[in-house]
């Protein structure tokens, strides 16, 4: 873990650097630094920046691309866990209609209730909405009595499609006027990241991230089968719901800010266990600053290729998933007919 850090640590500050840089208005990247170093340090450089740019810098670029960094360690954590509880390469945030859940509270709000508690409005109702939609999945899971992994995914499909339908009959329902903002929150966005709310996906990431790098023997453990897990003291059940508790709270939370980010939790944990292995334990923090830094520099290639317009990021992040799944299946087909 310390040299994976070691490694991950300087790549992302330097992907954030380089991130608050580029946009429709470039800023050379000693004036980021300068200005960072002066709100962190005050009076520890020379200040021979605009108030534009330093506005730039430090009220819209920086809460963004912290932001992303956030969400993508958050996704790509949520990706790792689920892909070991349900033994699923294919596993991810979307898995337990977590995304559809957070789509619905967010189109509510949005278009029938309004903005009643201010800014938070819209995170506050997709989150209540992602976990809604966990706890149907697991009383659907329960009342089907069965608790096997394979069940929990099938129930969480089901959900999924339910709740998107209720989310699209809200969308008919409402004023057509809207549809464009809701459309683009559903395709994933950035825009709206600023500084007082970073400390609710913060607190979300650092708990959820700790929980789970504590959990990760066990995690490991699922990934070689629920039987061997009981054999170790494990119970297989309650634990599987607790990461899928776990899951719903940090991806909930990540969408509720972002909006609907895919391929994330699907894609980065395949790349970390190409580095390190499938030991739980050692994927959960590489897959975090995997995450971290592709999303960091997904968002900055959103901001570049439409300049001075916002392209969606989950565009950008739909389109390197499905390529690198590509690669993957016809890397794993290569290595079949060679052997």
């Amino acid at each position: 873990m310390p040299a994976s850090l070691g490694i991950g640590l300087p790549l992302l500050a330097l992907a954030v650097c380089w991130a608050v840089s580029v946009g429709s208005t470039p800023i050379p990247l000693n004036v980021v630094a300068g200005v960072a170093l002066d709100h962190l340090w005050p009076g520890a450089v020379a200040a021979d920046w605009s108030p534009g740019r330093a506005s730039i810098v430090w009220d819209i670029r920086f809460p963004r691309v912290m932001l992303a960094a956030m969400v993508g360690a958050g996704l790509a954590l949520v990706g790792t866990a689920l892909q070991a509880v349900t033994r699923n390469p294919l596993a991810d945030p979307h898995l337990l209609g977590v995304s559809s859940g957070a789509s619905f509270g967010a189109i509510l709000a949005l278009l029938h209730v309004g903005l009643i508690f201010g800014l938070l409005t819209l995170p506050l109702f997709a989150f209540v909405g992602a976990m809604a939609a966990t706890a149907l999945v697991i009383v659907v899971t329960r009342v089907a009595g069965a608790g096997g992994a394979d069940r929990m995914v099938l129930s969480g499909v089901s959900v999924s499609f339910v709740v998107m339908a209720a989310a699209n009959l809200l969308i008919f329902l409402g004023d057509p006027r809207a549809s464009h903002t809701v459309i683009f929150w559903m395709l994933g966005g950035l825009g709206l990241a600023e500084w007082r709310h970073l400390v609710y996906p913060l607190g979300v990431l650092a708990a959820g991230g700790v929980w789970l790098l504590g959990r990760g023997a066990e995690l490991t453990a699922l990934t070689v089968g629920d039987e061997t897990a009981a054999s170790l003291g494990i119970a297989v059940e309650r634990f599987r719901v607790e990461i899928f508790v776990v899951s719903a709270l940090i991806t909930g939370t990540m969408v509720a800010f972002s909006g609907c980010i895919g391929f994330v939790g699907l894609m980065v944990p395949h790349v970390g266990r190409m580095l390190v292995g499938g030991s739980v334990r050692r994927l959960v923090p590489v897959a975090a600053m995997i995450g971290a830094i592709f999303l960091v520099l997904a968002d900055a290639f959103a901001r570049i290729v439409a300049a001075p317009e916002d392209m969606p990021i989950g565009i950008v992040t739909g389109v390197v998933g499905g390529l690198f799944f590509i690669g993957l299946m016809t890397h794993r087909r290569r290595q079949g007919l060679a052997r």
